[in-house]
C-alpha cells in the first residue's frame, strides 16, 4: 500500500474519533443542564378534618391540596378564605374536596338520617315556611296551630250529662311545639318555564320575588315522639317553622354541632284569646247601646240634662 493512502486512512480514523468524542460530550452536557419538567398544579381546597352536616367551617376545619392542572375542579374552591364561615349541607370526611354542592345542597341528594332520629317531612309555604327558604343543615322550630272542631268548647248539663258545644267564641290556639330540629333535606317544585318576562327570582337570591303560595318540604330530623307530635299537628291543624340561629347550636369555637339534648329549650306559654287578653293588652270590644233622639231643650235657669254622649255605655232615654 502507497505511504499517503495509508495517511489519508489514519487522519480518516483520527476525524471519526474526534467526532465521536464530541457527540458523547456534548450529550453528557446537555444532561447536566437539562432541568426536569415539573406538571402544572393548582391548590384546591380539602376538608381537614371530618365535617358533620351544619358545621360553620373554622379556619382549621379546611386546608388546600396541590393537583395536576388537568385535574381542576369546575365545583371546587381554591381558597380557604373562599369557604371560612360558610356551613356545610352536607356530611364531610377528612380529605374529601369541598365544592359548591357541600356548601349549597338541595338535601335530596344525600338525604341521611341521623343515628336515633327519624326523618319527617313537613309542607309549608311562603309565609308558614320562612319564605322557603330553608335549607339543609339549619335548624328550625315547629309551630302549631289548632282552631274550630280542635278545640270545642262545651257545656255540660249536669242533671243529664248531655253536651252541648258553645259556638261563636274564639277557640284558636297557637304553641311552639317543638325547638331545634335539624333539617336535613329540602324538596322545592320544579321553576316555571321562562318565558322571557319572568320576574321571580330563585330562593335566597335576596331579589324581588312574588308571592305565588310556592310549596316546599322540608325534611326535619325528629326523635320518635317528636314525630307523633307533628303528625298530630298535621292532621288536627296547620303547622309553620320558624327558622333559628344556628350559632345556637353549634360551639363557638369549632364550629361542629353541638349534642341537641344539651341545648336547653326555650319556655313559652302558648297563645290563646284569652292569653292575649290578659297578657298582651289585647282591648276587648264592649256593646254601646245607644238610643237616638233629640236633644231637651234647656229652660232658663235649669240645668241642662245630660245628652246621650254624657254616658258611653249606658242607655239615654230621648
Amino acid at each position: 500500500m502507497k505511504r499517503s493512502n495509508r495517511l489519508v486512512l489514519l487522519i480518516g480514523i483520527f476525524l471519526a474519533v474526534v467526532a465521536f468524542a464530541l457527540v458523547i460530550v456534548t450529550l453528557q452536557g446537555n444532561n447536566k443542564t437539562r432541568e426536569p419538567i415539573t406538571p402544572l398544579t393548582i391548590s384546591v381546597v380539602i376538608a381537614a378534618k371530618d365535617l358533620p352536616l351544619g358545621t360553620n367551617i373554622t379556619a382549621d376545619a379546611v386546608t388546600t391540596e396541590e393537583r395536576p392542572l388537568d385535574q381542576k375542579p369546575a365545583n371546587g374552591y381554591f381558597a380557604t378564605s373562599d369557604v371560612i364561615g360558610q356551613t356545610v349541607r352536607e356530611a364531610v370526611t377528612k380529605g374529601e374536596l369541598i365544592t359548591t354542592e357541600i356548601l349549597n345542597s338541595s338535601g335530596t341528594a344525600n338525604l341521611t338520617v341521623p343515628a336515633g332520629k327519624v326523618g319527617i317531612a313537613v309542607q309549608v309555604d311562603q309565609v308558614s315556611g320562612v319564605g322557603t327558604l330553608a335549607k339543609t343543615g339549619d335548624y328550625v322550630d315547629v309551630l302549631a296551630l289548632l282552631s274550630g272542631d280542635q278545640l270545642p268548647v262545651v257545656t255540660i248539663n249536669p242533671v243529664d250529662k248531655t253536651v252541648t258545644p258553645v259556638t261563636g267564641l274564639n277557640s284558636t290556639s297557637v304553641k311552639l311545639l317543638l325547638q331545634g330540629l335539624q333539617v336535613i333535606g329540602t324538596l322545592l317544585p320544579p321553576p316555571p318555564a321562562d318565558t322571557g318576562n319572568n320576574a321571580q327570582a330563585s330562593p335566597g337570591t335576596g331579589t324581588t320575588t312574588s308571592l305565588n303560595g310556592q310549596q316546599q318540604i322540608v325534611i326535619l330530623a325528629a326523635d320518635a315522639q317528636q314525630a307523633e307530635v307533628i303528625r298530630y299537628a298535621q292532621t288536627g291543624g296547620s303547622i309553620s317553622i320558624v327558622l333559628r340561629s344556628a350559632d345556637d347550636f353549634r360551639d363557638p369555637a369549632t364550629g361542629l354541632p353541638l349534642d341537641a339534648s344539651k341545648i336547653i329549650p326555650a319556655t313559652t306559654t302558648g297563645v290563646t284569646l284569652r292569653s292575649l287578653v290578659d297578657n298582651n293588652g289585647i282591648l276587648v270590644p264592649q256593646l254601646v247601646d245607644y238610643l237616638a233622639g233629640p236633644k231637651p231643650s234647656a229652660s232658663p235657669g235649669a240645668s241642662a240634662s245630660p245628652g246621650p254622649s254624657a254616658s258611653p255605655g249606658a242607655s239615654t232615654k230621648p
